[in-house]
C-alpha cells in the first residue's frame, strides 16, 4: 500500500480541466494522472481510516448517464463512502475545489423515515439531536440534505423541531477548499477527527432504527 502524503496539486488541476473538457478523449489522454494523483491518495488515504472506520468505498470516476439529461461520462471529484448503515456514513471527497469530509444519511425508506422523525418529534431525543447539530455548526460544519417545502404530514408548521422534520435526507458538510494542510499527510489526521466530530450525529440516526 502506498503511503499517504496528502492530494497532491495535480488532483486539483484534473478536475479544473475536466470540468472543462469533460470528454472521452481528455480521459484517455490524462488518466495516468488520475491514477496517480487522485486514485491512488484517495486508496491510501482511505486504508489510514479504516481501523476506526471501516472499509471505505471509492467511488467509480464514471457516471450513470442512461436516465440523466446531462450526459457528460465523468464525475468532477472523487469520492469515499464508510457505511455505518443503509445509506448512512462518513464521505471524503477531492475535486477543483479541493477537499471536502461529510457525513449523514442520504436517502431513507418511509419506514426509516418514518422513526427518524419520530425521534425528532420526540422531546428527550429531539433536543439531544439539537445540541448535537448546534455543537458541530458552532465548529464549522454545514447542515444540508434534501428538504420538504411543507410540513411532513402529521406535524403541526408550528412545531418547534420543524425544519429539522422536513428533512428527507440529512448531512453535514466540512470544507478545507486550497487550505495548505491538503497536500500534506497530516490531511490523514485532520479527516480522522472531523470524522469522530461527527460520529455522535451518526450515532444518533443509527439509534433511531428500524
Amino acid at each position: 500500500m502506498a503511503e499517504f502524503t496528502g492530494f497532491p496539486v495535480a488532483a486539483l488541476d484534473f478536475y479544473d480541466d475536466l470540468e472543462v473538457d469533460n470528454t472521452k478523449t481528455f480521459w484517455a489522454e490524462h488518466k495516468e494522472i488520475y491514477d496517480e494523483s487522485v486514485r491512488k491518495p484517495m486508496t491510501a488515504l482511505v486504508a489510514l481510516l479504516e481501523g476506526e472506520f471501516g472499509p471505505a468505498k471509492i467511488f467509480r470516476p464514471h457516471r450513470d448517464v442512461r436516465f440523466a439529461k446531462d450526459k457528460t461520462p465523468y464525475k468532477t471529484n472523487q469520492g469515499a463512502f464508510v457505511a455505518k448503515g443503509p445509506s448512512l456514513g462518513w464521505y471524503v471527497e477531492v475535486a477543483a475545489p479541493g477537499v471536502l469530509v461529510g457525513a449523514g444519511f442520504y436517502e431513507a425508506s418511509p419506514e426509516r423515515l418514518a422513526a427518524f422523525r419520530d425521534a425528532i418529534a420526540d422531546e428527550r431525543r429531539g433536543t439531544e439531536l439539537e445540541k448535537i447539530l448546534a455543537k458541530l455548526k458552532k465548529a464549522g460544519w454545514i447542515v444540508g440534505g434534501d428538504r420538504l417545502k411543507t410540513s411532513p404530514r402529521g406535524y403541526d408548521a408550528d412545531h418547534p423541531r420543524i425544519d429539522l422534520l422536513r428533512h428527507k435526507s440529512m448531512s453535514l458538510s466540512k470544507s478545507y477548499g486550497f487550505e495548505p494542510v491538503i497536500h500534506t499527510p497530516e490531511l490523514a489526521d485532520q479527516i480522522r477527527r472531523d470524522w469522530r466530530a461527527v460520529t455522535p450525529f451518526i450515532d444518533w440516526v443509527t439509534a433511531t432504527g428500524p
